[in-house]
């Protein structure tokens, strides 16, 4: 965007846009209001105009994310790929953006923000709205391929729950020193996982 285009912007968009900026630098941001605000350069009270709580600014960056700049909602509706496919096309959607060296560096933040301290009110606030925006997606998802009748019969809120465990798994995975095959192991892993939800075609 130009100096002139974010000008133009009104303040809620201008703090959405920071905040996204800031999340996507560091995963693991607790979105500070104070530095949020100072970013988007609006002040305290416009910012709080438009997010009353520090939970209600992060509940619409996530949405943000998930919705706009991070998740391509076409796959999981093109009916000529089938379901097992579309499915795990989308989860790999949620995974740390590499491996290696650079899965390492963004869940050593996710620790350092969330395991290292002692769990205060803030950081659980801040961890549980992270989960249930990401558990939202694959719920999302899920629902997508039960109305299409594709989903095995059960809880779309626990299949979601073990769909995002995994995945947590498999990127924590990605992290470690592990062999150059990690790639082909992880799709074998993805796939038996979704064959616990989906339905066999044919």
């Amino acid at each position: 965007m130009t100096k002139d285009q974010v000008k133009a912007l009104d303040s809620r968009a201008k703090v959405i846009i920071a905040a996204c900026e800031m999340i996507d630098e560091d995963p693991s941001s607790t979105l500070s209001v104070r530095a949020v605000a100072s970013r988007a350069g609006v002040s305290m009270g416009s910012l709080r105009h438009h997010f009353p709580t520090q939970r209600a600014l992060r509940d619409a960056v996530l949405a943000t994310i998930y919705d706009v700049v991070a998740a391509n909602d076409q796959i999981i509706h093109d009916t000529s790929v089938p379901a097992r496919d579309r499915l795990v096309q989308c989860l790999r959607q949620i995974f740390a953006p590499g491996v290696g060296d650079e899965a390492r560096r963004a869940w050593i933040k996710v620790f350092d923000a969330f395991i290292v301290p002692d769990p205060t009110p803030d950081i659980r606030r801040s961890y549980l709205a992270m989960e249930a925006e990401g558990r939202r997606r694959v719920e999302h998802w899920l629902t997508v391929l039960a109305n299409e009748g594709a989903l095995r019969e059960g809880d779309t809120t626990a299949q979601a729950r073990f769909l995002s465990t995994v995945c947590n798994g498999l990127s924590i995975e990605r992290a470690l020193p592990v062999e150059d095959s990690i790639l082909h192991a992880e799709t074998e892993t993805l796939y038996a996982a979704v064959d616990s939800v989906v339905k066999r075609s044919g």
